[in-house]
């Protein structure tokens, strides 16, 4: 087995025309991209005023607000090991509000016709429990299918494909709402328990507020699982079938709000919760899993000369890494935490990148191009935070250690080549 690839020198990526390309892609495709969503958002807007009226509108929006809220809280904390770029989170939770709301009510017009001719006796529920879980959760998905092809090197296991997709079914849920809260007022103002916002908002906002990112983890945890097989067959079979089984549970749910009593409690508290349970398992334990790759990496980081020992210890545990930022912000300001912060995260990138490269799961190619990004952020990172004493002198960490130019090439380990 190959040893490390983090030792040596690193390439010169300082070119003014390398520079000038890296400028220009890095902040005009999420420009563009923004826009696009951006008016996405306001044909959104429009349609929900026009089809339940401003008033009900601005009443589901605010009701909206609290559920997606919390559901929002949760998938950044969720994020915390290695935070994704704030541009595509947004990005993401964007294309789920605007976009894929879109292109559903589009398709999902397009299939009324198929209802009508297939089951005229069971429209509603050929609408409702078949054609709209194919449609949504393949909305919902494909700004996350487009990142991963875009941007591969994001993706690092379940944690950031969860992530992803439930950003945007959280969008998604979000513009909904405003159209379920907006009708309810519409036709029965607040209400009570028994009808009108109070009792939708019970629903939706209670029972089932992560329902829409419950049933499309299932698409981010098949991509989680296709970045780490290098099997062609399962890198397509995973995201198929986390697709297949978003549409499955995303049916079930639908079905049984169409039948509801009995059945629609059996529903929720036999399939829907247990599922809840499984996801939130899985997501803890891939967390610790993250900060068990990290922490067994950190060595390996520290003998290339890329991090120092004394900050070992403070990058091996999320508590760490925030008691370290705590001080820092205290002491030297938010700048000074900002830089630390962003070389903690590089620090991170590199720990999953060399996990990765141990595994198989890489060409040299894109580790050696990745590698050489991850560096030069690191690099920077440090330079900045050495321009703050304060911020070295809290961390403990010699200035001259930090500010060492050259990378060590370590000792060859036993077995390696």
């Amino acid at each position: 087995m190959s040893g490390p690839d983090l030792p040596g020198p690193v390439a010169d990526l300082s070119g003014a025309r390398r520079q000038q390309i890296r400028k220009h892609h890095a902040v005009g495709w999420p420009v563009a991209g923004l826009i696009v969503l951006g008016v996405c958002g306001l044909v959104m807007v429009g349609v929900t005023t026009s089809k339940v009226g401003a008033l009900p509108a601005f009443v589901g929006a605010v009701a909206a607000l609290l559920p997606v809220g919390v559901v929002f809280g949760a998938i950044i904390w969720i994020d915390r090991w290695e935070p994704e770029p704030p541009v595509l989170l947004l990005g993401a939770f964007l294309w789920g509000a605007g976009g894929a709301t879109a292109c559903a009510l589009l398709l999902n017009d397009a299939v009324t016709g198929m209802g009508d001719l297939l089951a005229p006796d069971g429209r509603r529920f050929w609408e409702q429990a078949v054609m709209a879980p194919f449609v949504e959760e393949a909305a919902k998905a494909l700004f996350v299918v487009a990142l991963w092809f875009r941007r591969r090197s994001e993706f690092n296991g379940l944690v950031d494909g969860i992530v992803y997709v439930a950003l945007s079914a959280a969008g998604f849920a979000f513009t909904e709402n405003i159209l379920y809260f907006g009708k309810a007022f519409a036709d029965g103002g607040l209400g009570s328990v028994s009808g009108g916002v109070v009792a939708v908002f019970i629903l939706r906002g209670v029972l089932a507020p992560f329902s829409h990112p419950l049933f499309s983890a299932m698409i981010g945890i098949g991509i989680g699982l296709a970045v780490r097989t290098a099997n062609p067959w399962l890198r397509w079979g995973y995201p198929v079938l986390g697709y297949l089984l978003a549409v499955l549970l995303h049916a079930v749910w639908n079905a049984s709000t169409l039948l509801g009593g009995t059945e629609f409690l059996n529903m929720y508290f036999l399939i829907m919760v247990p599922v809840f349970l499984a996801t939130g398992w899985l997501v803890v334990w891939q967390r610790k899993r993250e900060q068990r790759i990290v922490a067994e990496q950190l060595p390996v980081l520290e003998r290339a000369g890329l991090i120092v020992p004394s900050e070992v210890e403070l990058l091996a545990s999320l508590t760490g890494r925030r008691g370290w930022l705590r001080k820092v912000r205290r002491s030297a300001g938010a700048d000074a935490a900002k830089a630390v912060r962003d070389y903690q995260i590089a620090v991170t990138e590199l720990a999953f990148l060399q996990h990765r490269a141990d595994e198989g799961r890489t060409t040299s190619a894109a580790r050696r191009a990745r590698r050489e990004k991850l560096i030069e952020d690191l690099k920077q990172a440090r330079r900045t935070a050495t321009g703050h004493q304060n911020a070295i002198r809290t961390a403990k960490i010699k200035v001259d250690e930090l500010t060492r130019a050259d990378l060590r090439r370590p000792a060859q380990r036993p077995g390696r080549e």
